[in-house]
């Protein structure tokens, strides 16, 4: 009798080891496509990400530098105040998209140029992600607000 329950204890362990590794397998595939990575300007020129390897960009659009294509292209500058990216978008953007204003875009490196699939503008006067504030002050810049 000791023995049926032995292995049946051991059956069990073995068949948990199985669904938990199944299951971490499983979300890490989930999450193959779902997880952007920051970078900024300065990040990318030090460390340039692979072909099709899709990030968010996020600094400070830089002024001036706004040019409106045909339709709803746009393309812009982004800066972080060590490094300059050149940044394309088709698509309607943000109300609070402006020159000198933080953003941070989603989409990934084509021919030198960042092509955006998304674009996000701060939403207030006060509020920029963490990352972009701690790279602004790694690079000593200054926005026009501060």
């Amino acid at each position: 009798m000791k023995s049926l329950k032995k292995k049946r204890r051991i059956q069990v362990l073995i068949a948990t080891a199985v669904a938990l590794l199944i299951a971490t397998v499983l979300i890490g595939y989930g999450f193959r496509d779902g997880i952007n990575l920051y970078r900024s300007p300065s990040e990318l020129a030090e460390n340039p990400p692979a072909a099709g390897e899709v990030f968010r960009l996020g600094g400070m659009v830089e002024e001036g530098s706004l040019l409106r294509g045909e339709g709803t292209t746009v393309s812009f500058a982004v800066t972080d105040g060590g490094d300059t990216v050149q940044v394309s978008f088709t698509g309607v953007l943000p109300d609070l998209f402006a020159e000198n204003s933080g953003m941070i875009g989603t989409g990934q490196m084509v021919d030198g140029v960042f092509v955006a699939s998304e674009i996000l503008a701060k939403h207030d006067e006060d509020y920029m992600p963490r990352e972009l504030v701690d790279s602004l002050e790694q690079h000593s810049y200054q926005t026009p607000n501060s």
